[in-house]
């Protein structure tokens, strides 16, 4: 049956007043609340006595586990304490530590406290000295891109490793039993195996609002130095691919921290080459919420990838790397126009944040 909802019993009370409607013709004009004649009938009988919905003051049951002693002791547990972040326990630990049961805890919580559940982000670490960095870098970024016009040269790229095993969310890695014992579940439902060990594709891509690059495959077992790093990955591939979309128009190459794209050959490699590229003393440190790529691409790479997909057989490796060709042809140009569109807007709020973590921000 469905749930009368506080909008429910206003619309039910100016029915019930104005036009003296019962339950039976409450419930046939509004079918798809799926209202039982029972609850319409008490409610009813509540608006004719006291001409309202809401339960009269002090009825009901007393409260004998909601008390403000348990409510003072569930709020101290429940929220972290100023000078201890993370210090909060959960509704189930709580549970554990006072007798009071999880569903007497939550309501608490929900009704007495009135807090609200926010899922944790994860995010690299910052010490101090990392966040003075990316505050002056931001901000030096900013100034060299000044409008979202100057953002369109810019090639944004990263490597990834994708695995043959498909990554698992155990959050939504869940079996249904028609048993409230888990130990009654067969084990051939109930248990994922997972190879110790699975094959690997390292792989490095560039976008733009130019375009994007193909994909650009890392050979097994390679050492990601920087000389591989540039005769391979950058002049067979990369480069390669970004003149031939840019042709006479400027560009600019991002490169994140790593020591193969820091590393002084690097450096006289793209000089030699003659490529404008994002210094790494410009470049914020820790700050893959600040690549497009890293905060937007990859994700939607990979969920393609690996959707209704299961890579088991002998060539499981190829396999793989035909899907991410495939997904990556796929992925379209205006999905990567409007992650690059949020550049700017997360180097402002690092700077607004004091360089300090811009993933719980609302960037949209």
């Amino acid at each position: 049956m469905g749930r009368v909802t506080k909008n429910d019993r206003c619309l039910i009370m100016g029915l019930r007043t104005e036009k003296k409607w019962g339950a039976k013709r409450l419930i046939k004009e509004f079918p798809n609340k799926r209202w039982s004649v029972t609850s319409i009938n008490r409610l009813l009988k509540k608006i004719d006595n006291y001409g309202s919905t809401e339960r009269k003051f002090g009825s009901g049951r007393p409260k004998s586990v909601r008390t403000a002693n348990n409510i003072a002791i569930v709020q101290d547990m429940i929220c972290s304490q100023d000078d201890s972040p993370s210090s909060h326990k959960s509704p189930r630990e709580i549970q554990r530590e006072t007798g009071v049961s999880r569903s007497s805890v939550v309501r608490i919580i929900r009704d007495d406290l009135h807090l609200k559940a926010f899922k944790r982000v994860r995010a690299q670490k910052l010490d101090a000295d990392c966040k003075v960095k990316r505050l002056q870098r931001c901000r030096q970024l900013l100034a060299r891109f000044p409008s979202e016009r100057s953002v369109r040269s810019v090639w944004f790229t990263d490597e990834k490793t994708f695995t043959v095993a498909t990554p698992l969310n155990s959050q939504n890695d869940r079996v249904y039993a028609g048993t409230s014992r888990k130990k009654d579940v067969p084990a051939s439902r109930l248990i994922r195996e997972r190879e110790h060990f699975s094959n690997k594709v390292m792989v490095s891509v560039g976008v733009s609002r130019m375009g994007k690059t193909s994909v650009v495959f890392v050979d097994p077992g390679a050492k990601i130095n920087s000389s591989y790093y540039c005769q391979v990955v950058l002049e067979k591939g990369l480069l390669s691919d970004i003149r031939a979309k840019c042709r006479h128009h400027k560009w600019t190459l991002q490169q994140d921290g790593a020591p193969a794209h820091t590393a002084r050959n690097t450096m006289d490699y793209l000089k030699k080459e003659n490529v404008d590229f994002i210094k790494p003393d410009m470049w914020p440190p820790n700050s893959p919420d600040l690549n497009p790529v890293d905060y937007a691409v990859w994700g939607a790479l990979q969920q393609r990838v690996y959707h209704g997909r299961k890579f088991n057989t002998v060539e499981e490796a190829e396999e793989l790397k035909r899907a991410i060709i495939t997904e990556w042809q796929k992925l379209s140009q205006r999905f990567i126009d409007s992650s690059i569109n949020e550049w700017r807007r997360r180097l402002e709020c690092v700077v607004k944040n004091d360089g300090g973590h811009i993933e719980h921000c609302n960037l949209a």
